[in-house]
């Protein structure tokens, strides 16, 4: 059974996460400062809500909070903490936003922004990118988030000594973030063969994107690929990446993701796994039900053509 994920943010339907920026917060007197962000905070925890209940309602069985779910929360002079004055009855909300993930059976993950580089060699970057999985970490232990995705970064000194500088960083994690924290294969340095080892030695999953595998390959194929990755989830339903190319795989740059998911690019051998399937498609929900009325379909056929198999022939014999 596969269980299709949605990422983020709605493209048409009315559920909308609210910002803000440093410099418009900066103009605000303290009081009106707290209590725009409150008010940003408590509308963001809202839609998360109405978000898991979409997913819910329309078979979706999981859902990506966006890294800004709380604006300027790690902000290194306009940031806020949970048990201050900003942050007045936000954890309840994510509390009960919690609940509702898991009264519904929809998954909860997190990924953030391209910047969180824990193994950098710079060592701004590397605070700037702990602070990040902190917080992450922190929201997601109130919403039962599952995992928190994060790429192996740059490759300064070399592959290897970079994914040891990330394994020190990772190091420096509370448990609370650090237990959630997941690898993925990209579409430009690291490959599935490249993270596999680190991910064995640190006992981290990988989640297999299939997108970033067939830009930048290497001698696995997917079947390959998709069994060693689900090796890494220690029994738990793994994660793993969907998408299809703007352009096309034969013509201009294919790693920019398309409006929709093309069938043509979901390994069938997913199909008859138990699998969470990220759909990143710019189409954002539109292309998830799409791609689900597709599964929905071909499974009813087969289970058609397996019935009207059975009473041609009678039950398979062992």
């Amino acid at each position: 059974m596969v269980r299709l994920g949605l990422c983020c943010t709605f493209l048409s339907e009315p559920i909308k996460f609210r910002t803000t920026t440093v410099r418009y917060s900066s103009t605000l007197t303290p009081e009106d400062r707290r209590g725009l962000l409150n008010s940003l905070a408590r509308h963001n925890v809202a839609a998360l809500r109405c978000a898991i209940a979409w997913c819910a309602a329309n078979g979706v069985g999981a859902f990506r909070v966006q890294s800004g779910l709380l604006p300027l929360y790690t902000h290194p002079t306009a940031g806020w903490k949970l048990g201050g004055a900003i942050g007045a009855g936000i954890a309840d909300g994510l509390r009960a936003a919690g609940a509702d993930a898991r009264r519904l059976g929809v998954r909860l993950s997190f990924h953030p922004d391209q910047f969180v580089v824990p193994g950098s060699v710079n060592p701004s970057t590397v605070k700037a990118s702990l602070a990040e999985l902190e917080y992450m970490g922190e929201v997601a232990a109130l919403v039962g988030g599952e995992q928190i995705t994060i790429h192996g970064g740059g490759a300064h000194g070399g592959k290897q000594v970079s994914l040891d500088r990330l394994a020190q960083g990772l190091g420096r994690l509370s448990p609370r973030a650090r237990d959630r924290v997941v690898l993925e294969n990209d579409d430009r340095l690291y490959t599935v063969e490249d993270l596999l080892p680190v991910c064995e030695r640190l006992s981290i999953p990988l989640v297999y994107d299939v997108h970033h595998h067939r830009c930048n390959p290497d001698r696995l194929d997917v079947e390959r690929a998709t069994e060693l990755a689900a090796e890494t989830w220690g029994g738990r339903e793994p994660w793993v990446h969907l998408s299809s190319p703007a352009q096309g795989w034969r013509s201009g740059d294919p790693r920019p993701h398309a409006d929709y998911i093309d069938t043509a690019d979901v390994p069938r051998s997913w199909l008859d796994r138990t699998l969470t399937i990220d759909v990143e498609a710019k189409a954002k929900e539109l292309a998830v039900v799409e791609l689900q009325t597709w599964v929905t379909a071909r499974d009813r056929t087969r289970s058609r053509r397996a019935a009207a198999a059975v009473e041609r022939h009678g039950p398979r014999r062992r």
